[in-house]
């Protein structure tokens, strides 16, 4: 019983540090680029409109963290997602995100309402 504790807390903490990965907005948008196939650090530049050092210093954060993965090919480093649920989850938590501000809208629209109502 208590190694299942143990193990049960581990596992919430290696969650947490996993979504401490995601934080960043251009992590997030690195993981959608490379979603759809690899990239050098050049082309994620390019296609992120961000400088070369901070390109690499979120895909060392993201290496470090098991998120992606690198393979050489001749003079160049290709980067991938090292499992494809990666994106799988993060498209997930967006559909959360999208229908929450989907009620909220709804909610304010019923307050909005409610509020003329009970003022006539």
């Amino acid at each position: 019983m208590v190694m299942l504790e143990y193990q049960r807390n581990r596992l919430c903490d290696l969650h947490a540090a996993i979504c401490k990965t995601f934080a960043s907005p251009w992590r997030l948008r690195i993981v959608e680029a490379l979603g759809e196939k690899e990239y050098t650090v050049s082309q994620l530049v390019e296609l992120l409109g961000l400088s070369k050092s901070n390109v690499s210093q979120h895909l060392g954060t993201m290496r470090e963290k098991g998120v992606v993965e690198y393979r050489r090919e001749g003079g160049y480093v290709f980067y991938r997602l090292s499992n494809p649920k990666i994106l799988i989850a993060c498209r997930l938590m967006r559909e959360v995100l999208l229908e929450q501000f989907e009620r909220a809208g709804e909610l304010s629209r019923l307050g909005v309402a409610y509020g003329k109502d009970s003022s006539n």
